[in-house]
């Protein structure tokens, strides 16, 4: 994965678009699996294509507007900064945007494990999709795969877990509240909107210590 571990960042700030352009950067490509961050410079576009497989896109800044045969069979035709979409299979979609935007692009495979509120064509504010739970831990596969797996997590207030490793690398986006992680002997205090990445087998600790705090979490291995 092409970010450097140990460090607090934003994806939308890393790629800044570029007035009248579309720029991609290619993250991740192994075993079948892609994560591409995407910049839309204003007024521009990405044409509509059908795929035989699903993608995931999140958006991390700004909104767009779909495009394409596929836009009718969605729930809501625009996409705003938090939102997930999951792009229908061998239908045409596109995305324009008439100011900034940038987003994150998960490629999966045809047959992927996909929990089954990810409804096809359905648009999701992505830390609305659980509950924080008092005293507990909440969590939720989205993606479920011998190497891609897409996570959803809620601390309440005081809750956390304790130092591991993971076996592969895994990116992380703070979704809401405050969260504190242990990462290879130093404290990184996230809040929403930041994001972390995970080396394989990096000893890390996540805890909401002042607040409740609901992550994101994609492990590629």
């Amino acid at each position: 994965m092409r970010e450097t571990a140990g460090r607090i960042f934003k994806i939308a700030e890393d790629n800044r678009p570029v007035p009248g352009c579309t720029i991609s950067k290619l993250v991740s490509d192994e075993n079948d699996f892609g994560i591409t961050y995407f910049s839309m410079g204003a007024g521009t576009r990405i044409s509509a294509e059908s795929y035989a497989y699903p993608k995931l896109i999140y958006m991390e800044e700004g909104n767009v507007e779909t495009i394409g045969a596929g836009a009718e069979s969605l729930h809501s035709p625009v996409l705003a900064a938090g939102e997930l979409l999951v792009t229908p299979v061998n239908i045409p979609i596109g995305l324009r945007t008439g100011k900034e935007a940038v987003y994150t692009e998960i490629t999966l495979k045809e047959d992927a494990k996909m929990n089954e509120i990810l409804k096809s064509g359905s648009v999701f504010k992505l830390k609305e999709l659980l509950p924080y739970q008092e005293g507990k831990i909440v969590n939720m596969d989205l993606i479920d795969e011998d190497h891609l797996t897409l996570a959803l997590m809620s601390f309440d207030q005081g809750t956390g877990l304790s130092e591991h490793a993971a076996p592969g690398e895994a990116l992380i986006w703070a979704l809401d509240g405050e969260g504190v992680i242990g990462y290879e002997g130093k404290e990184y205090t996230l809040h929403a909107g930041d994001n972390f990445k995970f080396d394989k087998n990096g000893r890390h600790y996540v805890k909401a210590v002042n607040s409740r705090f609901k992550m994101a979490l994609l492990l590629t291995m």
